[in-house]
Formats: C-alpha cells, structure tokens, sequence
C-alpha cells in the first residue's frame, strides 16, 4: 500500500509541472500587461493555443527529414522528464534517486541539440541563425551551470535534489556569499535558457533579434504544440529548481499524509507566483540587449559561479 501510495504521489507531481506549466507562461504575461497597463491575455491563453495548434494540420516541407517529424515529441519527453524529477512539493519520492542535477543538465542539453538540429533540418537560413545562436548561447550557459551544480555538490555532498534541498533547508548552511553567486548566476542562465528578455524577447518575431523563434518556424500543427509546451515546461523546470534549492521551505517529506501533500502543493503554487512576479517586474523594468552582447552577459554568469565554486572550495581547504 505504501508503494501504490509513493508511485500516486509520483504520478501526481508529474502531471502537476504538465499542469502548471501553461499557467506559469499565461500569469506571468498577464503580469506584464497589467504593470504596462494594459488588460493583456487570459491566464488560460497558453492552454487555447496549445489545443488551437492540435487541431491545426501538420504543414512539413519538401525536404524535411524523418528527424523534422520526431524531434518536437524528444524535445518534450526530454523536458518534461527534466522538469517531473526536480521536487516540487515534496521530497524522498520513488525515482527521488534519478533527481540528479547532472542528469537534469544533461537532458536540457539534449533537448537543446535536438532543436538546433532540427533548426537546420530544412537549411532555411532563419532556422540556421536560430541553431547557431543556440549553439552559441549553450556554450556559456551549460559551463556556468554545472559549475553551479559543483557549488551546490560542495556544500551538500551530493548533487541528488532531495539530499541538496535538505541540506539548504537546515539551520546548518546560513548565509553564504558564494551561495548567492550561484544563485544570481542560476537566474542569469535560466533567462538565457528561457529566451527571456534581456537576452531575448519571447513576445516578438523580428528575425534580427529571435533566437528560439528562428528554429520553429517551420513548425506547425501538433508539432509545434509540443516544442511550445517544451518551451513552458522549461520556465517551471528552471523556476522550480530556484526554489528547491534556494527556497526549500515547504517542501513535504516522503510518506506524509494526504494533508501535508495538499499543503505542500499550496506553498509550491505559492513560489511559482512569487517567482512568477518577479520575473514579469524584471522583464518591465529592463530592456532586451543587442545579440552581440549575450556573451558578456553568461560570460558574467560564469565568472560568478565559477568564483561562488572557489571561494567554497577554499573555505573547505581551511
């Protein structure tokens, strides 16, 4: 019974981030809209599209592969994999064990190679712009995050979520100047990882400046429902990773009561709306920077983790 009870609780987080991703993706631009005071979006708008795009047919180009047909459906069993091991309400679960931060980086990174391959599938010059840029982007933001990953190893010893979230929840961390490099350079790699503003502006498709828009425009119908839904799902992925790590308060252990579960749903709908704010007042209050400038901004990433990692290193040398 208890097992049955595990596996439930399992499935439930699983479709719970299938859930709430859309919803992350629809407040946070009814955010924006209000604080540029306009009426904006529903919050539902990100599922209608979504369904919108499923009855659409599938348009595919002459020269497209069998890859161009499969890759939307690996980008997003890769991503919502990803994001369903991260712990969201509760920790010690059954594959708790495959909840490793590396694996994590390694499933995002091939579900980043599947969609710049598939940007070049076609040889459309917009879909090899996107691919390289990505390409580009990932070459910084993938070093700054497992160095990131090696920070958080050092101060848990372990890179497993559910023993680094326990560790972060305890009184025994306090506060860390290296913790807090790693985290403003967490955030600064998940808005990159995103296309998020000011690395880039995901409400806009001016080919001078896009850079995940650039890969997909030859997609249509279902297979661009699952490389949109992958794309929701990656904000909640990064999002949640921020607050099992960071803000691991809440967070329910394994084998609590249906009780505890419920709260610990509540206090993680909670965080995601917190975080949800703050990224719309973010993106409001700052202005997209030109493409040319991406390298300075995770080239900046990576200088504070990869300080947050030797100032930790050297604090356990002493």
């Amino acid at each position: 019974m208890a097992l049955i009870l595990e596996l439930a609780v399992q499935g439930a987080q699983m479709v719970l981030v299938l859930l709430l991703a859309p919803l992350l993706t629809g407040f946070v631009r009814k955010v924006k809209a209000r604080l540029q005071r306009r009426r904006g979006p529903s919050l539902f708008q990100p599922y209608r599209d979504l369904l919108r795009l499923m009855r659409k047919e599938v348009v595919l180009a002459d020269n497209a592969s069998w890859l161009f047909r499969v890759i939307p459906y690996l980008i997003f069993a890769a991503t919502w994999v990803a994001a369903a091991l991260i712990p969201t309400f509760a920790t010690g679960l059954t594959f708790s064990w495959t909840a490793d931060l590396i694996a994590i980086v390694a499933l995002l990174g091939s579900a980043r190679f599947f969609l710049a391959l598939a940007g070049m599938d076609v040889g459309t010059s917009f879909g090899g712009i996107g691919a390289s840029r990505e390409v580009m982007i990932a070459s910084l933001a993938e070093p700054a995050m497992l160095l990131i990953v090696f920070s958080l190893a050092l101060v848990a010893g372990a890179t497993q979520l559910s023993t680094v979230a326990a560790v972060m929840a305890s009184p025994d961390v306090g506060l860390r100047v290296s913790l807090g490099m790693s985290l403003i350079a967490l955030v600064m790699v998940a808005l990159a990882e995103n296309a998020r503003i000011p690395v880039d502006n995901p409400s806009t498709h001016l080919e001078l400046t896009m850079v995940h828009e650039a890969m997909i425009l030859e997609y249509s119908g279902r297979h661009l429902a699952m490389i949109e839904f992958a794309a929701f799902l990656k904000l909640l992925l990064y999002v949640s990773l921020i607050c099992c790590v960071f803000i691991p308060w809440g967070l329910v252990t394994a084998r609590a009561g249906p009780g505890s579960y419920a709260l610990g749903v509540v206090v993680y709908i909670g965080k995601l709306a917190a975080c949800g704010i703050l990224l719309a007042v973010f993106e409001t209050a700052i202005a997209k920077m030109r493409v040319f400038r991406v390298p300075d901004f995770l080239g900046a990433a990576l200088m504070l983790a990869l300080l947050g990692t030797l100032l930790l290193f050297v604090s356990r040398s002493l």
